[in-house]
């Protein structure tokens, strides 16, 4: 069994960085936005199913926000280039200094998973350089274009209320990524904080031709999640957002500032769809990876099927919930790849990423590590291999080095090591546990970020077929 356990991952790890790497930013904005010719001499900009008509265009703004940015406004500038008595520049806040940033261009280093000095002062020069475009002149020589990617809620930050300090947005921030609460519920109470977020932004644009080009690590029925939606209109409200706070204990948990805010009448309503118009175009979505991953999975001989039922859900029963999933293809089919794209909630206690065993020692890892190590304990050696895969396709898990994990029915062989995984459960080092092992998937920061990916794969051994088998709740839990 060893070596076909070892097999199973290495095809797991295979869909998933194969199928990453031709989840190209580059080669999708080649087909989404480029410059076509209207047949008579006129060039146009064509952005999905939209035109734009370039000869009257004299001022183009540029704004690239999230950890795809980089990538994103790299890809689209060779469809800008060569425009005549055309004026382009813009801002750019990614994790990262490009070594070519574009002439016009002016770069802030937004932090991630929590905003920092830079956050604040590119959300101000971004407010900057939108509002001149509507008060130098014309706006109908004028276009904005945002380029939004997933990480933006961090890197582009200014709270509404003024009073509010780095140090307390910072905090904000911090317990809402840790309050266990699904994307969209913090991304809901992000937007009734800051002055950049939920359709604030757009508003800014108002008059000017502007598309949102997107990235998304969101679901597709939730865009407006998508960096807490800083360009399109917002189905949240107050109303929501208080419910959020209650339900998670969030209001005692805020610095007085921002519990404040929340209690004072500047707590208002986010623009909604019949404010204005949007026009927005998902260049690269998950949907687009987990595709990819069947296609290539089914070309391996497997029965793939995608499903994204348990995004957002706790990482236990996300687990627990594919591996009966998978049990159950496996009843009618010999070798199965199930795949599921999405986010999984790990709810941490205290202020520190981690204890583990009690030492102060600060854990290592992230939601996918932790999802695929609770996932290991669950297996035990059966008829059929089994691997599980969980990783971010922007490279990045947690606190750690890895974009994720991948382990089979064989990685929990004893109890020795079956209560070590427990205790790194508890102590949120499900990195260390795993990186100890060597079986951690590192890919290294990616410029992509299209929401984390599992890939569960089972194949018949040659002794026989009955199917996979799992520990219960009661036996693999902790």
């Amino acid at each position: 069994m060893g070596r076909l356990d070892a097999e199973l991952r290495e095809i797991a790890c295979g869909l998933f960085l194969r199928s990453l790497a031709d989840c190209s930013i580059e080669r999708a904005f080649a087909d989404k936005v480029k410059r076509v010719s209207d047949g008579r001499g006129r060039e146009l900009l064509a952005i999905g199913e939209d035109t734009i008509d370039l000869e009257c265009i004299r001022r183009i703004r540029v704004i690239a926000v999230g950890k795809a940015a980089s990538a994103m406004l790299q890809a689209l500038l060779p469809s800008l280039r060569g425009l005549p008595r055309c004026e382009i520049s813009g801002v750019l806040i990614a994790g990262d200094r490009p070594s070519n940033l574009p002439a016009g261009f002016v770069f802030f280093a937004g932090g991630h998973p929590t905003p920092n000095q830079a956050s604040i002062d590119g959300a101000r020069a971004v407010l900057e350089v939108v509002r001149a475009l509507r008060v130098d002149g014309s706006m109908e020589d004028a276009l904005c274009l945002f380029l939004i990617s997933g990480g933006a809620s961090a890197m582009m930050e200014l709270p509404l209320d003024p009073a509010i300090s780095q140090e307390d947005t910072v905090s904000f921030h911090r317990e809402l990524v840790h309050s266990g609460g699904s994307i969209s519920e913090i991304n809901c109470v992000r937007k009734h904080f800051s002055a950049v977020k939920g359709g604030r932004l757009a508003l800014e644009a108002e008059g000017v031709l502007s598309y949102s080009l997107l990235v998304s690590d969101v679901p597709e029925s939730q865009l407006d999640a998508l960096g807490s939606g800083p360009t399109l209109p917002d189905r949240s409200t107050v109303e929501q957002c208080r419910e959020i706070l209650k339900r998670y204990g969030l209001m005692e948990r805020f610095p007085a500032s921002v519990r404040e805010f929340f209690l004072s009448p500047q707590l208002r309503e986010t623009p909604k769809a019949a404010q204005r118009s949007s026009r927005a175009v998902t260049i690269l979505a998950a949907e687009d990876i987990s595709e990819l991953v069947k296609q290539r999975a089914e070309e391996l001989g497997f029965y793939a099927v995608v499903d994204n039922t348990c995004d957002d859900w706790d990482y236990a029963a996300a687990a627990e919930y594919l591996l009966q999933r998978l049990r159950e293809l496996r009843r009618e089919h010999d070798d199965v790849c199930l795949i599921s794209s999405g986010e999984v909630t790990v709810q941490l206690s205290g202020d520190a990423a981690g204890d583990v065993d009690g030492m102060g020692k600060p854990g290592v890892g992230g939601r996918n590590q932790h999802f695929v190590l609770y996932a290991a304990t669950l297996l035990r050696r059966s008829d059929a291999s089994v691997a599980v895969l969980s990783a971010g396709t922007d490279g990045v898990d947690g606190n750690s080095s890895a974009a994720g994990a991948v382990v089979d029915e064989t990685t929990i062989s004893n109890e020795r090591l079956l209560a070590d995984a427990r205790i790194a459960l508890r102590g949120f080092d499900s990195g260390g546990f795993l990186g100890d092992m060597g079986l951690t998937v590192s890919t290294g920061p990616t410029g992509n970020n299209l929401r984390d990916l599992r890939i569960l794969l089972a194949r018949t051994s040659s002794e026989s077929g009955r199917g996979l088998d799992v520990l219960s709740q009661d036996e693999g839990g902790f």
